[in-house]
């Protein structure tokens, strides 16, 4: 096992890799897989993983260090019950000190953990105030509890996974909003063109040309950029 000084500065360097990943264009599957590396050898845990919410199909296996721990994880999920998809659904730390305790409570998780040869685990909710995103859940070969200063550093880890999640999201959201007022804008520029060229071809001025467009888009069911694209392609005469 590595001294303090040593573990405390390997700790140190993963913050600030995890920290310096958060740039644009990071991925986050990839921040996330280095996340759970480092738990592992870190914490000294045998395996690692990270559920999160999915927006449309619930809890999914985000990442995981071993086969054996993405196992326990789905099974966790196909049975809707277990420590890591507690501490995601409620977002609280949920510490088992010994799986074999609680087989009357999990059996399904238990069955699973103990064949991956895992004894005690411990889950942190990936949360920032009100939001939960999932969880990131320790799997340790031995029974015994993540002491303090471990379940504290493992908490900050967690953190930074969260916030990497959150801000990926934002830059998502935000080149959403950004494409579609692009396209707003583009679709506006076909409007100002099928206007000017019904108010040449028919003589009529723009307001009259504009409500031609409008008439046939609400009585086609049509979003009136479309409607203008036909007018200059040619293929649509009102």
């Amino acid at each position: 096992m590595a001294t303090t000084s040593t573990r405390e500065h390997h700790l140190v360097q993963t913050f600030v890799a995890l920290a310096g990943s958060l740039v644009r264009d990071f991925d986050v599957v990839d921040v996330l897989q280095r996340l759970v590396d480092e738990c592992v050898s870190l914490f000294d845990a045998s395996a690692a993983g990270i559920l999160l919410h999915s927006r449309s199909n619930g809890l999914e296996v985000a990442v995981s260090t071993t086969e054996r721990s993405g196992l326990v994880a789905r099974r966790q999920l196909a049975v809707d019950a277990g420590p890591s998809v507690e501490a995601a659904m409620t977002g609280d730390v949920v510490s088992v000190d010994d799986v074999r305790q609680v087989a009357d409570r999990w059996p399904g998780f238990v069955a699973e953990a103990l064949s991956a040869g895992f004894l005690s685990t411990h889950s942190l909710p990936m949360r920032l105030r009100e939001s939960t995103l999932g969880s990131l859940t320790l799997f340790r070969d031995r029974p015994g509890v993540l002491n303090a200063p471990d379940a504290t550093a493992a908490r900050a880890l967690a953190d930074i996974a969260t916030v990497s999640i959150l801000q990926q999201r934002l830059v998502e959201e935000a080149e959403l909003a950004q494409a579609q007022l692009q396209r707003a804008l583009d679709s506006r520029v076909v409007i100002e063109q099928a206007k000017g060229y019904l108010a040449r071809r028919d003589d009529i001025d723009l307001d009259t040309a504009f409500a031609r467009i409008r008439a046939h888009a609400r009585a086609t069911q049509t979003r009136i950029g479309v409607v203008a694209a036909e007018v200059v392609a040619g293929r649509l005469s009102l």
